[in-house]
């Protein structure tokens, strides 16, 4: 194996389909208008010397080593500035162009430190390439009178090299090495659009500086690793690389973390990754990256990863490390006990959102085939679920409509209960630069997020209060249908009419409109109808949403409002609009993709049908069950009565991630056996009889699929250091259940559910090492896959209006719980943090706080960074406060990625009406100082650490 190398072609790619041709160097070359002379020559095969230019920021022409004679015109242009023209005659190599190249190269390395020996870029620094590429051999010039390079130049007696920030974690900066070519600070305005980078100084003290000459960790960075990517020298460089050196072998993955799906480059030595960097040819993230998935894989080799299967009869036991054919034994004679006992229907499983599409598929064949019944869920449950059922009722189709790309079309954003900025950070940097182009912003929720907050954008913000926005989406509705802002061809076209007639009837009633509906959503009616015109009149227009959509009692309801929004403006089956939901973990679109509901089969294809359930009977050689099995909730209170009493959880810390955690402990106290298959011990496991070691994606290969519907490979990058991949440990565990399921790879699992499902019918792993990556539908009548949703029609044929009656929660504020708590991410962090608190992603983020208006802590004595007690009707727990303007008064917000908060013993049982989606957002608190833990965190953390004991392996007698 070698490094996988990717071509820098010095500026980004024209899109125009006009074709000039031009001659370079003797040969003529045809590209598209818009090209620079750089690109057009790199195309060609000639390679221009260059610094500050790269492919993944527009032309600056600062560095003057790309310098090109056009014959018919003086001077020396920079080819990197300069485009193509038909016609033009030019040349790369004369004399004349030689010496200035040199001398230009001279200058840099006079300033420059010349440590290339003992520097971690040896043998990656561009600046050294150069110099070999002009011929430089000699300098002219010593570091004798001004430069940049020593400290003592800057008032310091000593003649030591001026000091290096090392204050972020991932990398280092270090200022002597600085060429001031500005690529870093283009790339983190015009690839991650942060703004946190500048050149400060004037002519010698010239260099790049964080904010106003602050350290890296102290300034706006958001580490997202482009500047990193973006320099040249070893100005800024990975710790990593430093530590480890070059790297000399890489494979090409997809990123574990969000529902983005960034594909990265694992570069490698031997066994040990060296570095991520983002894939250009990624097409979700085109390159970039956010702090998770470029830095924070170190939980993969963490002194926390269990490696070795474990077991015991009790949870208040220790565990007992086994061999694996002895756990799969036991965990096998525990099941077969428990449904000899309690009935076939009494376990089930959970899927995991974090594994690939082949596992995933793999646990629901086991429990639909080997368990003999239908009691399978997933994460989804708790956070798309909505999304699902109100696509499907309405398009046809339940995930969204377009692909990241389409965002560049789009003129009108609107964003509805998601913060890309810190939940899927590499789109929001690709939205944001949509934005700085002169797209406009949209924004719908509680609190004041950092897309509001972006830089050089201007967003329209309307903070609805918690658990309102079925009424605040049908206002919307209202304005357009009442001010004759409807897109009739469109709907008349592609909608059923008579449907349409009663939809809009119903939103045109005077008590949705803006005015009406404000005294319960608190949002401005002037500010709502101004949205609502803006959408309907801006041009293309995209909505995007999260979780403060589906996590409600509404959840369903509100996906359904989303939808007839698109419809009755026409903002759908063409680039830059749909309704696109931001999924949230790496594969939850895949996981529902592949069966992992208890009513559906692998496609969306509901249980119950004979002729579908018929194929999957043929295939698995065994008889299903036809009846739809339980939901995670059902699960639970099926558990507490005493009939549900086994179950297998594969990836997911339904303890920490699932509502009203008391209910959660108690029912996975009442099981006699539960299976946890992870990496870590994590909160799930504490009530665990079987603990199976997981693989991480870098040990593994199998498929994604984003939250475009992308499917992309994810490949083996190191050998499983538990000793299996986890399709591996589903298979084994299948078999010692009775269940025989044969697979030599997983691509043999890809070609089972390729045969099995319509929309999976082209996809197989060949296609996807030719093509990179396909969206499904793929299948005949799209080979290459399907990047926009119903173009010309949608899939369930007409789409279909269906009225949205706001109907309140039964979650009241009170004098007893006057507050409303809502839930969100953060960008370091991850989920329920099991594997970015395992990394120094905790320098950022290391604990949940309280966000609180300065309002309400002055009612209650609060101050910032005061122990506060939180509680609801369900719980109470305590952290630390946060006071902030970002919340709105009447509501406070924290994030849920730290265990010992326990924010889900808050957080209620009430869930959405059509999927049992559970509703994080809206929970009525109240908030009073406290000293410390409260006692159920107490009690809980006495019993985490009881039953996280390992007895010590006892090593047989020779």
């Amino acid at each position: 194996m070698s490094l996988i190398q990717e071509t820098d072609f010095g500026t980004p790619k024209s899109k125009s389909e006009t074709m000039v041709t031009l001659t370079i160097d003797g040969n003529q070359v045809t590209v598209p208008e818009g090209t620079s002379i750089m690109r057009a020559a790199m195309e060609a095969g000639t390679q221009i010397p260059k610094l500050c230019a790269t492919d993944m920021v527009d032309a600056f022409g600062s560095c003057r080593l790309c310098l090109i004679e056009i014959e018919g015109r003086a001077g020396t242009p920079a080819s990197c500035t300069t485009p193509a023209m038909n016609g033009l005659v030019v040349h790369t190599q004369t004399e004349r162009l030689k010496k200035l190249r040199k001398g230009v190269m001279e200058l840099y390395t006079s300033d420059h430190p010349l440590d290339c020996l003992t520097c971690a870029a040896n043998g990656d620094c561009e600046l050294q390439d150069m110099a070999g590429a002009v011929g430089l051999r000699d300098v002219r010039y010593g570091y004798e009178g001004e430069n940049h390079v020593f400290a003592k130049s800057h008032g310091c007696e000593n003649d030591n090299w001026m000091p290096k920030d090392e204050s972020n974690p991932y990398f280092t900066y270090d200022p002597s090495k600085c060429i001031v070519c500005s690529r870093c600070v283009r790339a983190c305005e015009e690839v991650q659009g942060t703004f946190a980078l500048t050149i400060s100084g004037r002519g010698f003290d010239s260099r790049v500086s964080p904010g106003m000459s602050e350290s890296f960790l102290g300034s706006e960075c958001v580490s997202c690793g482009a500047c990193v990517q973006a320099c040249p020298t070893a100005t800024l460089t990975e710790k990593s690389v430093i530590e480890i050196g070059q790297p000399e072998h890489s494979v090409v993955t997809t990123c574990a973390y969000c529902g983005v799906g960034c594909v990265f480059k694992a570069e490698m030595r031997g066994e040990e990754v060296v570095r991520m960097v983002p894939w250009k040819d990624g097409k979700a993230n085109r390159g970039h990256s956010c702090v998770k998935g470029r830095f924070a894989w170190g939980y993969t080799t963490h002194k926390e990863r269990i490696l070795k299967p474990m077991i015991r009869e009790r949870i208040e036991d220790p565990w007992q490390e086994v061999s694996w054919d002895e756990a799969f034994n036991f965990a096998a004679a525990k099941f077969k006990g428990i449904q000899q006992k309690y009935g076939r229907d009494s376990v089930g499983g959970i899927t995991s959102s974090r594994c690939t599409n082949e596992e995933t598929y793999l646990v629901q064949k086991l429990i639909r085939g080997g368990f003999g019944n239908n009691n399978v869920d997933t994460c989804a449950r708790v956070c798309h679920s909505p999304t699902g059922y109100g696509l499907s009722q309405t398009f046809g189709t339940s995930a969204g409509t377009q692909d990241f790309d389409s965002v560049e079309d789009t003129d009108v954003v609107m964003i509805i209960g998601a913060n890309p900025a810190s939940a899927h950070p590499v789109f929001a940097s690709r939205l944001k630069k949509r934005l700085r182009q002169g797209a406009k912003l949209i924004v719908l929720d509680p609190r004041r997020t950092e897309m509001v907050e972006s830089p050089h954008v201007k967003a329209l913000h309307l903070p609805l209060m918690p658990g309102t926005n079925v009424a605040v989406v049908t206002a919307l509705a209202h304005v357009i249908v009442t001010e004759g802002l409807v897109n009739e061809s469109f709907v008349r076209e592609r909608c059923d009419w008579s449907e349409f007639e009663e939809w809009a009837a119903f939103v045109a009633q005077e008590k949705y409109s803006p005015e009406a509906t404000a005294i319960m959503t608190g949002v401005d009616p002037k500010d709502l109808r101004e949205a609502a015109r803006i959408y309907a009149t801006g041009g293309n227009g995209a909505i995007y949403y999260g979780l403060g959509v589906t996590e409600h009692s509404q959840g369903s309801t509100t996906v359904i409002a989303i939808a007839n929004l698109a419809m009755v403006t026409g903002n759908i089956g063409r680039p830059g609009v749909g309704v696109n939901p931001l999924r949230g973990q790496n594969n939850v679109q895949g996981s529902c993709d592949m069966g992992s509901f208890p009513h559906e089969l692998p496609g969306y294809r509901h249980i119950s049908g004979d002729a579908v359930r018929e194929q999957f009977e043929a295939m698995w050689n065994v008889k299903l069950n036809k009846e739809p099995g339980l939901r995670i909730p059902n699960m639970f209170d099926a558990a507490i009565e005493g009939s549900f009493m086994g179950l297998y959880v594969q990836g997911e810390d339904i303890l920490q991630s699932d509502p009203n955690t008391k209910h959660v402990v108690a029912a996975l106290s009442a099981m006699e056996c539960v299976i946890v298959h992870d990496l870590f011990l994590n909160e799930t496991a504490n009530y665990a009889h079987v603990f199976l070691p997981g693989s991480t994606f870098l040990e593994k290969d199998g498929t994604f699929t984003n939250a475009e519907r992308r499917i992309q490979r994810v490949r083996k990058v190191v050998t499983p250091r538990n000793g299996y991949a986890d399709w591996e440990v589903t298979i084994l565990l299948a078999k010692a259940m009775g269940f025989e399921m044969h697979y030599n790879h997983p691509s043999e699992i890809m070609d089972e559910i390729a045969a099995l499902t319509p929309t999976f019918t082209g996809v197989s792993y060949a296609k996807l090492d030719e093509l990179g990556s396909v969206q499904w539908p793929c299948n005949e009548k799209a080979p290459e896959g399907t990047p926009i949703m119903h173009i010309g029609g949608f899939v369930r044929g007409k789409g279909k209006f269906i009225v949205t009656e706001y109907v309140a929660t039964d979650e009241r504020t009170g004098p007893r719980y006057p507050l409303l708590l809502t839930t969100g991410r953060i960008l370091s962090q991850y989920n329920v943090g099991a594997q970015t608190r395992r990394t120094e992603n905790v320098v950022w983020h290391a604990e949940d706080r309280l966000e609180i208006h300065p309002h309400d802590a002055e009612l209650r004595g609060v101050r910032d960074g005061d122990w506060v007690r939180l509680a609801s009707r369900a719980g109470e727990t305590t952290l630390r406060a946060e006071i902030t303007d970002r919340v709105a008064p009447g509501v406070v917000y924290t994030t849920f990625h730290h265990p010992d908060t326990q924010a889900n013993v808050i957080t209620t049982d009430f869930s959405d009406w059509a999927t049992n989606c559970p509703e994080y957002k809206v929970t009525a608190v109240q908030i009073s100082p406290s000293n410390g833990p409260s006692d159920w965190q107490k009690a809980y953390d006495e019993q985490a650490r009881h039953s996280r004991r390992i007895a010590p392996v006892v090593e047989a007698a020779e």
